[in-house]
């Protein structure tokens, strides 16, 4: 359907890998913008400062096309790239995984760097817990007080949700529903206006 998406719930998926003695540390997280992502990469990179690479890749929206792969310094799409394509292979989106990198002394060369990346990314999103998630529209609509019991019954009807509302003389109610019945929860409040 186009109004769903898969994502993971707000706990963090940590996985692990090891190669010839290097040490790849990943970590899954629910995100909903590109400065929470900026956020948390900073916050890895601090909180390991004394490892070599933090390679990240991320996926956002429910349409997917807002999405970044980084190789912090590896060799060209050997780390970011892997990681898009674990974050891929399940349809996730508002998503992070970060991999950090502890360089053990021997190179790994692209083949085992792409390997590693990609299990230690596979490690973490198995440890996480999968959600599907409506996509949603916001609706706001302004009406007269003497109107309140029939957008009430509209309301009560389609099901949506209420994100805020305002009871006075003039009304007003924004509601969120799922992006598949927006047209009809608009039809019908249109029709409230005309009766």
């Amino acid at each position: 359907m186009d109004d769903e998406f898969l994502t993971i719930t707000d706990s963090v998926g940590e996985g692990y890998y090891t190669e010839k003695r290097s040490k790849f540390l990943a970590y899954a997280h629910h995100v909903a913008s590109v400065e929470e992502v900026k956020d948390i990469v900073a916050d890895y990179r601090s909180r390991y400062y004394d490892a070599r690479h933090v390679c990240y890749a991320y996926m956002l929206g429910p349409d997917r096309k807002d999405f970044r792969a980084n190789d912090d310094g590896e060799p060209s799409s050997t780390a970011g790239k892997p990681i898009l394509g674990q974050i891929n292979s399940l349809g996730l989106t508002d998503i992070l995984v970060v991999v950090v990198r502890y360089y053990g002394g021997v190179n790994l060369g692209t083949g085992g760097l792409i390997v590693a990346y990609r299990t230690a990314a596979a490690d973490a999103l198995a440890h996480c817990k999968v959600v599907s998630r409506l996509v949603e529209e916001t609706i706001t609509y302004d009406f007269p007080y003497v109107m309140m019991n029939d957008v009430m019954r509209v309301v009560k009807e389609l099901s949506p949700r209420i994100v805020a509302q305002t009871f006075d003389n003039a009304c007003s109610i924004t509601l969120a529903i799922r992006r598949s019945e927006a047209d009809n929860l608009r039809n019908r409040l249109q029709k409230l206006s005309f009766e």
